[in-house]
């Protein structure tokens, strides 16, 4: 497992779904190359959709802006290491 410690930014999340959203960062971080953010991102996404059901998205990056609806009680932004994460559920406006 990756050495750093994640620190939530933002959320709504219930805290066990905290956990694995940082959980499931830090096992993509391991499994892939830091620069490579389109598969941290779909790692993370599929592990959400398979725990949580579909419609889960997922942002990685050192840097990004965004504007986006959410689920309630389904949005994380956290940083690991150099890395941001953003990981929601969408939801119709």
């Amino acid at each position: 497992m990756l050495e750093g410690r994640a620190m939530v930014e933002d959320t709504d999340m219930p805290a066990k779904m905290q956990a694995q959203a940082m959980s499931a960062a830090s096992r993509a971080l391991d499994r892939f190359d830091v620069l490579d953010y389109r598969s941290i991102a779909a790692h993370i996404k599929k592990e959400f959709d398979a725990i949580h059901g579909p419609g889960w998205q997922c942002v990685v990056g050192s840097s990004f802006g965004c504007y986006f609806t959410h689920s309630k009680g389904s949005f994380i932004y956290f940083r690991l290491e150099s890395l941001r994460f953003l990981v929601f559920k969408g939801a119709a406006a």
